[in-house]
């Protein structure tokens, strides 16, 4: 029965280590066309910065992505441990802390796939992380794992916004979920903790804007505003939202536990690695497409 088979799922989702599963119907509710109509008007404005990925039409038409899907599992891994960086450590963002969530995540959605053929063959799937051009959570939202914040993440109502997303699209059609509803309420805590003032208005994030986008993504010799900090992304809109001070959850999985440099290194220390040491700190880190020289330029920029 389709209703066994989906509970069955998302039951083997979380013996994978995932802290939500939910399931959406392709093509999806009014939620996503919204949605989609939202990623158009970003697009169109220029928030994207130069991440000309994120305007991939695939993203705008999942049917692209695997002809004939039907359904949508979301999963998301809780990357919150409850531990700190030592006063004075340059600030990393809390994602890049442990192993490289692409291929934490990947391999275990592969491993939920094959078991999707081993019950229902003939099937055919499509294992997609955040690389993957798809609104990961606008049908994470779908499928009922929480709903996208003002902040731009997605929030849930057990674990806050500390998660990291993964999709298995299949063309196996499958009972969805009830899609989230939104619980920000009248709370705007993330737009003032902004420094830089990228979050422009509620649900609106400027990459151009935005720390994280400049310590990761921008390949320019000079960043055109300061990182207050941050040497790898940027977690102060979710420090201070509510739902992360009052339901984060510390996660025991080993493959989001912090190295121990993260949280101790100094600035100095980190200034004086060779290429050769950023390779060996960073290996199996999402934090390598912080390349070696972007590196030493962001903790110049520490002072």
């Amino acid at each position: 029965m389709p209703a066994d088979l989906a509970d069955a799922l998302k039951q083997q989702a979380l013996e994978q280590g995932f802290a939500l599963a939910g399931i959406a119907a392709v093509p999806g509710g009014e939620r996503i066309g919204l949605r989609t109509a939202a990623l158009q008007r970003w697009l169109a404005a220029g928030h994207q910065a130069d991440m000309a990925w994120m305007q991939d039409p695939r993203r705008q038409a999942i049917e692209q992505l695997l002809p004939g899907v039907q359904s949508v599992l979301a999963v998301a891994l809780n990357y919150y441990v409850d531990q700190q960086q030592a006063a004075g450590t340059p600030k990393i963002a809390r994602y890049g802390w442990g192993r490289d969530y692409h291929r934490v995540i990947d391999q275990r959605l592969r491993r939920l796939g094959r078991w999707l053929d081993e019950q229902q063959p003939g099937g055919r799937w499509r294992a997609c992380v955040d690389s993957a051009p798809l609104m990961d959570k606008a049908w994470a939202e779908e499928a009922g794992l929480g709903w996208i914040g003002k902040n731009g993440n997605l929030i849930s109502t057990s674990h806050g916004s500390w998660l990291l997303l993964g999709h298995l699209l299949t063309t196996i059609r499958l009972p969805a979920d009830q899609p989230a509803r939104s619980l920000c309420g009248h709370c705007q805590r993330c737009l003032p903790a902004c420094p830089t003032a990228a979050i422009t208005e509620p649900f609106v994030v400027d990459s151009r804007r935005c720390i994280a986008f400049h310590s990761i993504e921008n390949r320019d010799e000079q960043l055109p505003l300061p990182l207050h900090g941050w040497v790898a992304g940027c977690d102060l809109c979710q420090e201070v939202c509510p739902w992360n001070q009052h339901h984060a959850q510390s996660s025991a999985d080993p493959a989001v536990q912090p190295r121990e440099w993260i949280l101790s290194s100094t600035a100095r220390d980190m200034a004086s690695w060779s290429d050769d040491t950023w390779s060996e700190r960073l290996r199996a880190s999402a934090l390598r497409r912080i390349k070696p020289w972007m590196w030493r330029r962001n903790l110049a920029d520490l002072g």
